[in-house]
């Protein structure tokens, strides 16, 4: 199948070349395509023709998964974005591309720093930019470079005849004075008429005389040549030089006019958003003082924006009500919203987001408002322990949790630092830039790693209990979606960055004397980061995977979480059997980075799936508007069940409380959607009020202060034990900016140690070991077909035991 390139490449050349078949679709089937293999980078063309001007596709090395499917197919993925199925001519050529493959792999894993998740987009276009200019650039220097190289070869030649010229010259010289002196003699000694009495015998002399001026004809020639050649090219070599010079400075003061225009643009956005944002906060202030009118005014504009055919209704019930309506409250939902406030109205979708309506029932077939768990919490009272197993009741598989008297846990940390650090002069030349790379100091971070932030997930983890305890389905996932709404809370009035975890870093928190709950968590991937957790409580498993892609813009950093959280839920009225739910985090962006006040915004969509009763719920997250008369940091969302019937309706706020109502009729509209009349709302969860005095310690709620406690029979890779954030948490920022700085040396140290290793083995042709995280496994799940890393029940045993010869030296 073609021939196959197996020489050493050069830098310009490609590392692997060839011909190659690849699966297009059912109908082509696999096609004849060229590719090429380049600096970590795959690419194919249909003929090496269009290898300069047209590229078919491309697929990067760096994370990807290589596989072998038989003696010449093999497929390449990476992390499910991108799948290659490629197939061989023969199987020594698919053992070739496999190893060059691999090879390809680690070299563009071992030059990337720390850790990755491009924006690929921006990132091609800034490289295609700067791989033209370095091009060029090195065209005009390998053009300087050779007519200096002319100069030179001028300058020995004009060396080497001008020596010997001058040395012919000063000969030739002396021989017309003695020619000279030959002809006074000729004259005081004329010839005799018999031929005798000759004076000198010129004609001895005479040929000497026509070689060196022949000699000397010639080497002035060559002097005049090389000379003309020295010059010519002095002359290139200074026009050339000028030009480029010219050019390179308008490029430089381009550049650095760009640069400043960006500067001053971005914090002139900074500056009006900060006056935006003053204007908010002052027209909140307006609002509180006018509740009245605030009142009357959103009742007019729910009536004049009633779609056709439901105003009577809507006029006829005090208690019916649509999609459309908002909060009478201040625009800006908080914390510390008066919770006597009567003015309370049930938010869902906007009429133009939906396909339906809502409407609050008036036939009184309303289901109960029911206290919840979390009311209690709200009055001050310690959260109830789920009940002690009923006679009969089952138990989920594996869990193995049983509850301890409570101990007395720390309520406060060391106050923060009034430490100030000028952000811009770090961020203004890492825009563009992916997040992970940009060498941040603990001053912009909190004392917790991100392995802890997860953990603090299950704040409100009661939720997950009350779902158990349901006895329908839909609302069982109502009760998970507030679950999943809930750790957002914490970004409303929390900005700091956690500690990025090191590779093989764990987080174990038992909190089954309060809680009922304990957890495990383990950095099982660096490149790309990827977070495993696993948590049991009584009748409940979570396992889920995080790791995320972030863009920094200068103004605003958003993140995109990758990973995916599964439920095991086993309610207590399933005859054993247990439910399945999956779904994925929505975005956070994280605004005035520069100039200004920082907060977090989360926005996007999430679905909650029920893979065992094929029931959904969907959640939107609204994105923040200054222009949206809407309710700021709204969520609206439905539980349909396995017809696609809507059951539930969701509507709230994610920093401060969830609702959720039942259906109980559905009706038709003269507008042609479908009316839902609704029973009475209720509670599902409310935010925890911030302690007093959070603000001096990173504003951290209760259960975060808890987190980086010290615990005893803990793993030495336990994130307690970072020496960094350890000293960051006591105020010591300079010693922990060293220790981090120290961390991330080892780590990389330890990187490069284990790809050196791998290159061997690859280039040896035996098989590769990955590294394998401790404490999870990679396997298959049954209901989504994804790999997923699963908890091995290995960490309590080895706790017990108090083995941990096995844990790698991290710090």
């Amino acid at each position: 199948m073609g021939e196959q390139s197996q020489s050493r490449p050069t830098a310009a050349e490609a590392e692997m070349k060839g011909w190659l078949y690849k699966w297009t679709n059912y109908i082509k089937g696999y096609q004849k395509r060229w590719f090429v293999l380049n600096d970590g980078l795959l690419s194919y063309y249909r003929s090496p023709a269009e290898t300069n001007h047209t590229c078919r596709g491309t697929i990067s090395l760096h994370g990807a998964t290589i596989s072998t499917e038989d003696a010449c197919n093999f497929v390449i993925s990476t992390c499910g974005t991108q799948t290659w199925h490629l197939k061989a001519s023969s199987e020594v050529l698919r053992q070739r591309w496999v190893l060059g493959l691999e090879l390809a792999k680690n070299k563009s894993i071992g030059v990337t720093t720390s850790d990755d998740e491009e924006d690929m987009e921006m990132e091609e276009m800034e490289e295609s930019a700067g791989l033209d200019k370095r091009i060029e650039l090195q065209a005009v220097v390998q053009l300087l470079n050779t007519k200096l190289a002319h100069i030179k070869e001028a300058e020995k030649i004009v060396i080497k005849h001008g020596g010997t010229l001058l040395a012919r010259s000063y000969f030739f010289s002396l021989w017309n004075i003695f020619y000279g002196s030959l002809q006074s003699l000729e004259v005081l000694f004329p010839k005799q008429p018999d031929g005798t009495g000759e004076a000198v015998p010129n004609a001895v002399y005479i040929p000497e005389l026509q070689s060196t001026s022949k000699t000397i004809n010639e080497r002035s020639t060559m002097f005049k040549f090389a000379c003309s050649m020295m010059i010519n090219s002095c002359r290139e070599y200074a026009d050339l030089a000028n030009a480029q010079g010219r050019k390179w400075q308008r490029l430089l003061q381009h550049e650095r006019d760009q640069r400043l225009r960006l500067e001053e643009m971005v914090e002139t956005l900074a500056r009006q958003h900060s006056h935006l944002e003053q204007s908010v906060v002052q027209e909140h202030q307006d609002l509180k003082n006018k509740p009245e009118k605030t009142r009357a005014s959103a009742e007019h504009s729910l009536i004049s924006r009633e779609p056709a055919g439901t105003s009577k209704n809507a006029s006829a019930s005090s208690n019916s009500d649509s999609l459309n309506m908002r909060s009478a409250g201040p625009p800006v939902s908080s914390l510390s919203d008066s919770d006597d406030n009567e003015m309370e109205f049930f938010d869902a979708l906007e009429e133009n987001d939906s396909d339906f309506i809502v409407q609050r029932s008036a036939t009184g077939n309303n289901v109960p408002v029911v206290e919840t768990v979390q009311n209690v919490i709200m009055n001050g009272e310690k959260p109830p322990i789920s009940p002690p197993s009923q006679p009969g009741t089952p138990k989920l598989a594996g869990s193995t949790v049983a509850k301890r008297a409570a101990r007395k846990r720390r309520t406060s940390i060391p106050d923060r630092p009034n430490i100030s650090v000028n952000l811009w002069s770090i961020m203004k030349n890492c825009i563009g830039k992916e997040l992970t790379k940009i060498p941040m100091p603990v001053n912009f971070s909190e004392p917790l790693s991100l392995l802890q932030r997860l953990t603090e997930e299950y704040e409100y983890s009661h939720l997950l209990d009350e779902a158990a305890r349901c006895t329908d389905p839909c609302e069982q996932l109502a009760y998970i979606a507030a679950f999943t709404i809930s750790p957002y809370a914490a970004t409303s009035y929390r900005t700091g960055k956690p500690f990025n975890p090191l590779l093989g870093e764990t987080y174990e928190w038992d909190r089954t004397e309060d809680f009922g709950w304990r957890v495990l968590s383990e950095q099982v991937s660096h490149h790309p980061p990827i977070a495993a957790q696993h948590c049991e409580g009584k009748n409940w498993e979570v396992v889920q995977e995080f790791s995320m892609s972030s863009k920094f813009r200068g103004k605003y950093l958003q993140i995109v979480p990758l990973g995916t959280s599964h439920l095991f839920l086993r309610p207590q009225n399933s005859d054993g059997k247990t439910y399945h739910c999956t779904w994925r985090k929505v975005s956070t962006t994280v605004h005035n980075i520069i100039v200004g006040k920082l907060w977090m915004d989360n926005h996007g969509e999430m679905d909650i799936i029920n893979h065992t009763t094929e029931d959904k719920c969907h959640l939107k997250f609204i994105p923040y508007s200054y222009f949206s008369r809407d309710v700021p940091r709204k969520v609206t969302g439905y539980v349909t069940n396995k017809e696609g019937t809507i059951k539930w309706v969701v509507s709230g706020t994610w920093d401060a409380k969830i609702e959720a109502a039942q259906v109980v009729k559905t009706s038709d509209s003269e507008s042609g959607k479908p009316v839902l009349e609704t029973a009475q709302p209720k509670l599902l969860w409310k935010a925890n009020k911030i302690p007093p005095g959070a603000e001096k310690c990173y504003n951290l709620s209760e259960l975060a202060v808890q987190l980086n406690e010290m615990e005893e029979g803990v793993s030495p890779t336990d994130s307690r034990f970072r020496p960094d954030q350890r000293m960051m948490e006591i105020g010591r920022w300079d010693e922990a900016n060293q220790e981090k700085v120290r961390l991330e040396e080892k780590q990389r140290a330890a990187r490069r140690k284990r790809e050196q290793e791998l290159e061997q083995m690859t280039t040896e042709g035996t098989e590769v070991a990955q590294y394998q995280p401790l404490w999870f496994t990679q396997e298959k799940d049954a209901d989504t077909g994804a790999m997923l890393y699963k908890f091995n029940n290995k960490y309590w045993d080895s706790k017990d035991r108090q083995d941990w010869s096995m844990c790698p030296d991290i710090y």
